[in-house]
């Protein structure tokens, strides 16, 4: 299994967390590392929404039905986005895997200090492995590879080992954003 593959990704995960500890697999990853960690960073603003054409969410974070109709805890936030649109990087970093399997596609993930994200289902890649990646660089396009049933970004964010909330991310950067506009020249 990949250094950084998120479970949802992962053939064995249903072996890994049975559907009784998804809840609290879930629970612990938002209130050990979030929104404290988000609302504390005022670098948050310095972030990237990872779509351009962005057209509405599909999946949340957290236990759900999967393809099967059994439970799953899904490591990341869906995003729709019209297929080939710009996928960008969330944060500055280095790419450090590529991935092209059966439930992610085709994919990459970056390391950004003690952060791991993930890009899944793209249609393309950009960058290359141990590729430099600034904020708001192109990555890749959407696509369709993978386990999906439409053109979509999984876009995953872990914290030294554990998965993350993306929509508190977003929210941090939302509130750091209006915050350093309301105090700039």
């Amino acid at each position: 299994m990949a250094l950084f593959m998120p479970l949802v990704c992962s053939e064995t995960w249903r072996k890994i967390f049975p559907l009784r500890w998804l809840a609290a697999i879930t629970a612990f990853s938002l209130l050990s590392l979030m929104p404290s960690k988000a609302g504390a960073e005022s670098r948050w603003s310095q972030g990237v929404f990872p779509i351009v054409q962005f057209q509405g969410y599909t999946s949340h974070f957290g236990p759900r039905a999967g393809f099967s109709g059994a439970g799953e805890l899904h490591t990341g936030l869906d995003i729709a986005a019209p297929l080939g649109s710009p996928v960008l990087s969330w944060w500055s970093g280095e790419v450090v895997e590529m991935i092209n399997d059966r439930a992610c596609g085709l994919g990459l993930v970056m390391a950004s200090g003690d952060y791991a994200h993930i890009y899944c289902h793209l249609q393309k890649r950009f960058v290359a492995l141990g590729q430099r990646v600034l904020g708001g660089q192109r990555l890749g396009s959407v696509g369709v590879t993978g386990r999906t049933s439409g053109p979509h970004l999984h876009w995953g964010i872990r914290y030294r080992g554990q998965w993350l909330n993306p929509d508190d991310i977003l929210r941090a950067m939302v509130k750091h954003k209006k915050t350093a506009r309301s105090f700039g020249p």
